[in-house]
C-alpha cells in the first residue's frame, strides 16, 4: 500500500492504537525553554518522577532572556523573568537534562539550534511546548508543539497519545522570482487559503520551487505552517538536509551515520501516495508580500493596497474591520505609503544566517530613516558567531539598527523593552495579533530584505535589486 511521508514518520513511533482512537507514540526527543520548561520539570519533580531517558530530553533560555549586549546569566527581557531563568536552571540541573543555559556558546532560539546541534533530524519524533516546533518538519522529522503537561508526560514515560491528523499535500510548483522569499511564500499561500486553510492537517510541501528551496528557506516555511492551522508540516529531506546536519554533535557518526543515511532517503511520499487535501501553487504567482493587518492573511504584495471590505468574504469582514481599525489604515490605501517607526528581524522564523545575509545586502552603504527604531537578533550564537565573521553586525550597526543577544526578543512581548503604543514596526517574526510586540504596537509581517529595506526608506516598501553587493557580503 502506497504511503506519504508522513504515514512513514508515524508509523515509525507508533506503539499501539488506543481505543480512545488516539494512538501511543514514542517521542524520540523533547526540548524546552525557560517560558514553560521548568513548569514540566518542577511538575515531573513534585509528582516523584524521573525523565525516562534525561538525554533526549534539552533545555535553552530563549524566550525571555534578555538580548541586551553583554547580558548576565539571570538578566530577562520581563520584569519577573529572572525568576524563570533560575527555576529552568535549577530543574534541569535536577533532572539530569541537557541544559544550554544563557552564556552558552549553543545558546539559541529551539528552532534554530535544534538543526544546529543535530537534536532535529530526519526521522525522529520531537516535540517542545511551543507551536513553531512545527519547523523541524523542515529536516523530515515528526515534529509538533504541545504542552507543558503533555511534555511532563512525555519526559516520564518517553511516549504520548495523538490522534492522527488528516494528511495534505501542498506543491508550489514552477520557479520563484529571484526576489521572492520562503516569507512570501507563505504569507500569500495564507493570504489566499486563510488562516484555518491547513485546518489541522499535517502539511507535506513539496514541488519544484520547495526542492529549490536551501534548509534555512524550508524551516522559514515550515515554521509559518502552523500559522495556516497544520498540525505540523514536513518535507522530505534531500542531500541539502544531509550536508547541514553531518557533523552536529547530537547526529550519529560513523557507521551509526552511513546506516541513518540509508535510511533517511527512503523518507519521501510514494508516488501513488493519496492525501485527504491537495494544493497546487503557482511559483511564478507569488510575490514579495507584507501583512496589512492582525493576522498573516491579511497580507498583499508589497506594492499592493489595503483591499476594499467588499472585496473580502462576508464571514471574514467584521475582522478585516477590527484589524483596519487596529492598524489604522483604510481600504484602498496604498500600503508603500505607510509611513513606520519600527522594524525588527530575528526571531525563529526568519533569525538564520541566511536571513542576516538578505536584509544586509539591503543595508549596506545606507542609513535607516531618522525616527526609525530597528533591532537586529541573531537566532542563535553560532548565527551571531558567523553573521560577525562575515562583518555583518558592522553592516546593522553602521545602517543604524542594534545588533542583540540571540534569543526570541520581540518577537512577542515579554513585559520589558519593546516598541511604543500606536508605532507602526515592520517585522520579520511570524504573529501580528493586537499587542503581539506590545500594547498598542501595530506590527506588520514580512521578509527580511523587505523589512530592512521598508527601514531605509522609512516607509514600507519591497527590498530592491543590489547588483554592486555580493550575495555572501
Amino acid at each position: 500500500m502506497a504511503t506519504t511521508l508522513f504515514d512513514k514518520l508515524w508509523a515509525a513511533h507508533m506503539i499501539t492504537a488506543l481505543t480512545t482512537g488516539e494512538d501511543l507514540l514514542a517521542i524520540d526527543r523533547v526540548f524546552l525553554h525557560e517560558r514553560t520548561g521548568a513548569a514540566a520539570l518542577t511538575s515531573l519533580e513534585s509528582a516523584g518522577r524521573r525523565p525516562i531517558a534525561p538525554q533526549r530530553v534539552f533545555c535553552t533560555m530563549d524566550h525571555i532572556v534578555s538580548n541586551a549586549p553583554g547580558r548576565g546569566l539571570n538578566d530577562a527581557r520581563s520584569p519577573t523573568g529572572g525568576a524563570f531563568i533560575k527555576a529552568t536552571r535549577n530543574a534541569a540541573h535536577e533532572a539530569g537534562v541537557h541544559l544550554i543555559d544563557v552564556v552558552d556558546k549553543r545558546q539559541g532560539i529551539v528552532h534554530v539550534i535544534a538543526p544546529e546541534l543535530g537534536v532535529a533530524l530526519p526521522g525522529l519524533s520531537l516535540i517542545c511546548p511551543d507551536s513553531h516546533t512545527c519547523s523541524l518538519g523542515a529536516l523530515g522529522a515528526l515534529a509538533w508543539g504541545v504542552g507543558s503537561s503533555d511534555a511532563e508526560h512525555a519526559i516520564a514515560t518517553g511516549a504520548l497519545r495523538v490522534a492522527k491528523p488528516k494528511q495534505m499535500r501542498l506543491e508550489v510548483k514552477g520557479a520563484l522570482a529571484a526576489d521572492v522569499t520562503a516569507k512570501d511564500v507563505a504569507l500569500h499561500l495564507i493570504s489566499k487559503f486563510g488562516a484555518d486553510g491547513a485546518g489541522r492537517h499535517a502539511v507535506e510541501f513539496c514541488g519544484s520551487a520547495i526542492e529549490a528551496m536551501s534548509l534555512e528557506a524550508r524551516l522559514t516555511l515550515c515554521n509559518m505552517a502552523v500559522e495556516f492551522s497544520a498540525f505540523t508540516a514536513v518535507i522530505a529531506p534531500d542531500d541539502k538536509v544531509f550536508e547541514a546536519i553531518e557533523g552536529t554533535p547530537f547526529a550519529p557518526t560513523a557507521n551509526d551515520w552511513t546506516h541513518s543515511l540509508n535510511d533517511w532517503r527512503a523518507l519521501k511520499s510514494d508516488a501513488d501516495a493519496v492525501f485527504d487535501a491537495e494544493v497546487i501553487l503557482n511559483g511564478a504567482d507569488i510575490r514579495p508580500s507584507v501583512s496589512w493587518g492582525t493576522s498573516p492573511e491579511q497580507a498583499v504584495p508589497c506594492d499592493g493596497l489595503v483591499p476594499n471590505l467588499a472585496d473580502i468574504p462576508e464571514l471574514r469582514r467584521d475582522l478585516a474591520e477590527r484589524a483596519m481599525a487596529y492598524m489604522d489604515i483604510k481600504p484602498g490605501q496604498p500600503l508603500n505609503a505607510l509611513q513606520i517607526d519600527g522594524a525588527f528581524i530575528g526571531s525563529c522564523t526568519n533569525g538564520r544566517l541566511t536571513d542576516l545575509r538578505a536584509a544586509a545586502a539591503q543595508l549596506k552603504d545606507r542609513r535607516i530613516a531618522s525616527g526609525v527604531k530597528a533591532v537586529c537578533v541573531p537566532g542563535s550564537n553560532a548565527v551571531k558567531r558567523a553573521a560577525e565573521c562575515e562583518g555583518l553586525d558592522k553592516i546593522f550597526i553602521a545602517a543604524g539598527f542594534d545588533w542583540g543577544e540571540p534569543g526570541c526578543a520581540m518577537c512577542f512581548y515579554a513585559g520589558g523593552d519593546t516598541f511604543a503604543p500606536g508605532d507602526r514596526v515592520i517585522s520579520s517574526t511570524n504573529r501580528n495579533f493586537e499587542g503581539r510586540q506590545g500594547p498598542g504596537v501595530r506590527t506588520h509581517l514580512a521578509s527580511p530584505a523587505t523589512v530592512a529595506a521598508s527601514a531605509v526608506a522609512g516607509r514600507i516598501v519591497p527590498a530592491v535589486s543590489r547588483t554592486d553587493v555580493p550575495e555572501a557580503i
